[in-house]
């Protein structure tokens, strides 16, 4: 049976489904709405189980996932949500070992999800022009254990990229099609692009441009996540739903000549 470690990440669930997410020191408390919890009881109990607030409140004691670390990072931007972050690392066959650039490193969420894609041997090379977003992913990307994973690179995307021959690329900028140059260089022939714009004139002419320059098995898709309440006698769609949160463009460049 396995049993949370000094130093674990954690997610304690409520009856309430509030989830709080901390990592393991011993000596420390966890104070909640529904009472604080000792860090040291965590390391006497298995994942799974059950602890209990000084003031009587059960939480589950379970293991986060990616999707949970996504959803919990520090926010100086607009993040790449898990409903989309999952078809792109399928669409861009991001693999164990593969090398992988970003271009927009932004709060660091899609470089966690890139980076648990390559890991334990392979890297995210993430860009950004603004030195307080790498700040911001590199602390988020620390905390979730992953930050070996990533080289950050602080500059424009009008100076190219430093990698050749990289499995896929990944973009979240204002303008992408400015850049389709750059990527083609940076690419292997034949491998994956992926771009997230959030409106339809930008689709238009970032396909425009990945007609122009060569690229092939071209998508533009939408991602709509509706849930539904847990109530076997009343299952029914919950009132709010994530809807737009962009468009979703993919394509593969070959031989200009082709």
């Amino acid at each position: 049976m396995a049993f949370a470690k000094a130093q674990d990440l954690v997610v304690l669930l409520g009856k309430d489904g509030k989830r709080f997410i901390i990592r393991v020191s011993p000596g420390e408390q966890l104070h909640t709405h529904r009472g604080f919890i000792n860090h040291d009881d965590i390391l006497t109990q298995p994942w799974g189980s059950v602890l209990t607030s000084h003031l009587g409140h059960p939480f589950y004691l379970l293991r986060p996932s990616i999707h949970d670390l996504i959803l919990n990072i520090r926010r100086e931007s607009q993040i790449v949500y898990p409903k989309e972050s999952g078809y792109i690392l399928l669409k861009m066959n991001v693999l164990p070992g593969g090398r992988v650039v970003e271009a927009g490193t932004g709060s660091g969420a899609m470089t966690m999800v890139l980076a648990r894609g390559v890991m334990p041997s392979g890297r995210v090379y993430s860009y950004d022009r603004r030195q307080d977003m790498i700040d911001v992913a590199s602390r988020n990307l620390s905390r979730a254990g992953m930050l070996d994973l990533v080289d950050f690179k602080c500059r424009g995307l009008a100076e190219g990229f430093d990698e050749r021959d990289v499995d896929a690329l990944f973009m979240d900028v204002r303008e992408p099609h400015l850049y389709l140059g750059q990527v083609r260089e940076a690419l292997a022939p034949g491998a994956f692009f992926g771009a997230l714009v959030p409106t339809t004139n930008q689709v238009s002419a970032l396909l425009e441009v990945m007609e122009a320059k060569g690229f092939v098995d071209l998508e533009v898709s939408e991602i709509l996540l509706r849930h539904y309440k847990t109530v076997a006698a009343r299952l029914r769609p919950v009132d709010r739903m994530v809807a737009h949160t962009g468009y979703l463009v993919f394509g593969r460049p070959v031989s200009e000549e082709s």
